[in-house]
This record gives structure tokens, sequence and C-alpha cells, in this order.
């Protein structure tokens, strides 16, 4: 993977940059893995924005991932990697023994020919998945569970990874990218390797216009409101913020604010993001 620069011929074009498309081997999508996507633009089904600054984008259609990996024992060759718009990793479509296709998310170094499995006894191998139970220590895994058959959850973007760190009778410890380090059941199912396109992070958006292409809308700052549109607002001229700390334009605590509630799961974090 590489970064594509391009010649300044705009102001939107210099300093733009994209992940290079070297390793997309096919360009049409399977079209028995494919489904509608409709667009919400940030809104519940009473049509109330609920996420602001959504809306537009380019036309998708979504492609059906395998997260689960549940075809166990049997043999899959990798047949193509393409591009899927609704995530920032590559996609790999697999074929089957019997003859089904199913896409998968592609790891680095995957490349067309790999033949890929999944299920207890599967070998530790770029692209496979089997139970964090066989799993040696130190592996760097991907589209790990947290519950047994739900499928995977964690580790799943452009160039992310977790590492199998210790494993504790019922429990294994993994690092996931943020730094936290979480039990998880050693009966989950997760994939050998690192997620592709790692280069994703290094992109250079450019111009406004390609946010619109992503769905995504113009975003206000609040200090150029006035007081009745945000807590920011006002003031004669360009004006601290004012008050002890940034709040959302209702009046609520934000950037920094803890806002997780699932107390449930507590237990299973050794240690939080951040070192904490």
């Amino acid at each position: 993977m590489a970064i594509k620069i391009y010649r300044p011929t705009s102001a939107g074009r210099r300093g733009m940059s994209v992940t290079s498309s070297a390793d997309i081997t096919r360009t049409d999508p399977e079209r028995s893995l494919l489904a509608p996507l409709r667009k919400q633009a940030g809104r519940n089904n009473r049509g109330t924005v609920t996420v602001r600054h959504r809306g537009g984008g380019h036309k998708r259609r979504y492609r059906i991932i395998d997260f689960r990996r549940d075809k166990h024992g049997v043999p899959a060759r990798v047949d193509s990697i393409e591009y899927d718009p609704n995530r920032s990793a590559r996609i790999a479509l697999v074929v089957y023994q019997d003859g089904e296709k199913r896409y998968i998310l592609a790891t680095v170094g995957m490349k067309v020919g790999d033949v890929v499995t999944s299920g207890p006894g599967a070998e530790i191998r770029n692209g496979n998945a089997l139970p964090i139970l066989q799993i040696p220590l130190g592996t760097v895994i991907h589209n790990v569970e947290i519950y047994p058959g739900r499928g995977g959850q964690l580790a799943r973007s452009a160039g992310n990874s977790a590492q199998l760190l210790a494993k504790d009778g019922n429990l294994a410890q993994v690092r996931l990218p943020s730094g936290e380090v979480r039990y998880i059941d050693i009966n989950c199912l997760a994939t050998i390797g690192q997620v592709s396109n790692p280069d994703h992070a290094n992109i250079t958006i450019g111009k406004a216009g390609r946010y619109r292409w992503l769905g995504r809308r113009p975003s206000v700052r609040g200090i150029a409101m006035d007081p009745g549109s945000h807590p920011h607002g006002g003031g004669e001229g360009r004006s601290p913020v004012g008050m002890p700390g940034p709040k959302t334009p209702w009046g609520k605590p934000a950037l920094g604010k803890k806002t997780r509630r699932n107390k449930f799961t507590n237990k299973f974090i050794v240690r939080r993001r951040g070192g904490k």
C-alpha cells in the first residue's frame, strides 16, 4: 500500500492524497452479496435529526460481510481483493470448495489465490479464523468476537489489530487498538493478522467537497453563533468560551466528559485506554 499524491492543479488538489488502488484486483462487486442501503441523513423513524452534520453523499450498495466466519473446516480460495465504500478496509471475495461465495475483511499481505479456513483446528496463518483458546500468546489478531457466535465486533477498521496477551481460565486478555486491555471469552473467534489498508490513516482529505461525497455536512463552530443558538456564542468580536469547560449546543459538558454507561461489562476491562 502507498499514498498517492496529486499535482496541485487546483486549490483542492494541493495537498490532497488518496490510498493507492494497486492492491484492488476487481472493480465490479459480486451481485449476489449486495444489499440496498438507504440513507437516513441523521434522522430517526420520526424524521427528527438525532445525529447532526449528516446528509447527501455518494449512492452506495452494502456489501454483505461475513464477520461470523461460521463455515468451519471448509477451505476457501481468495478470488479477488475489492474496494468497499462502506468501510476503510479492503474486502476479499472468497470462494469455498462447495461453490459458496462470501466477503471477508482482507488482511495485510493477503493476495489472490491464498487459501483461508475457519474454526477449531485451523492453522495459525494470515486470514484464518479460530477460537482464541487455540491462538498462541502474542499473536496479532483482528475481527474479534465479544460473545461466542455473535460475529467479530472489535478491531475491524483499516490498519487495526489487537494482540493476545494472556489466558486465565475461561478468559483471555486482549489489548485493543485503543490501548484498552479487556477480558474476552476464550471460545470467541478471532482472525489472524492485521486489517488491510493501513495507510488509510495517512490520507489528507484536501477539500470540503470530498467530505460531502462521504455524506458529511458542514459543522459550524459554536463560538461563531449567537448566544441563543449556542452557549459559546455572543460577545463583541472573538471571545473565549467563558465558562467552566466547553458545552454542547444544549448546555451539556463536552470534550472529555465520560459517557460510558455499560456498568455490566466494567468487570471485563483490565486497563482502560489512555493508561488509566
